[in-house]
């Protein structure tokens, strides 16, 4: 049995979280948190002791926000994504972020119960941009379906973590 998980990530405009421009996303971070949680097919997520993921800095760059979750399918997390008030995020997404390459997010299948560490999340991303979607990364516009194993291995055992 496979969940699905989900890596986005974001460069800021403002020069860190607390910059001004950042203000209205800061101030909805934790209902657009707390509405994933309660989500229809929500299982985990990334955070700390603050209840975000703002806090961690796998690039060592204060202006990358890096965001992980798991979902028991598809079509759970594309309604939270895209059917709820975190839609309006996606919509105001130019307001707070610069463009990051070819994609922002990348998703893949893990085995039921695990949870996926940062450095594996971000060469799961890295790949994807270098590569494009596979069964190891893919984007909602290009769907692998989680059968028997596919995307557990780093095709051609490929080490593509960017700092």
């Amino acid at each position: 049995m496979y969940q699905l998980a989900q890596i986005n990530i974001a460069r800021m405009k403002g020069v860190d979280i607390q910059d001004p421009i950042m203000k209205e996303f800061v101030d909805n971070l934790d209902h657009v948190n707390q509405l994933a949680e309660n989500s229809k097919g929500f299982i985990w997520r990334l955070k700390d002791e603050d209840n975000n993921a703002v806090g961690f800095n796998p690039l060592n760059d204060v202006q990358m926000i890096v965001n992980i979750s798991v979902w028991e399918d598809v079509e759970s997390l594309q309604h939270y994504t895209y059917k709820t008030f975190h839609s309006y995020f996606l919509k105001k997404r130019k307001d707070w972020f610069q463009k990051y390459g070819k994609s922002h997010y990348a998703l893949w299948w893990i085995r039921k119960g695990d949870y996926p560490e940062i450095e594996e999340a971000l060469q799961r991303l890295n790949y994807l941009q270098e590569n494009g979607v596979s069964t190891y990364a893919f984007t909602f516009q290009k769907i692998y379906q989680n059968t028997d194993g596919i995307g557990d291995v780093l095709p051609k055992n490929e080490n593509l973590i960017k700092k």
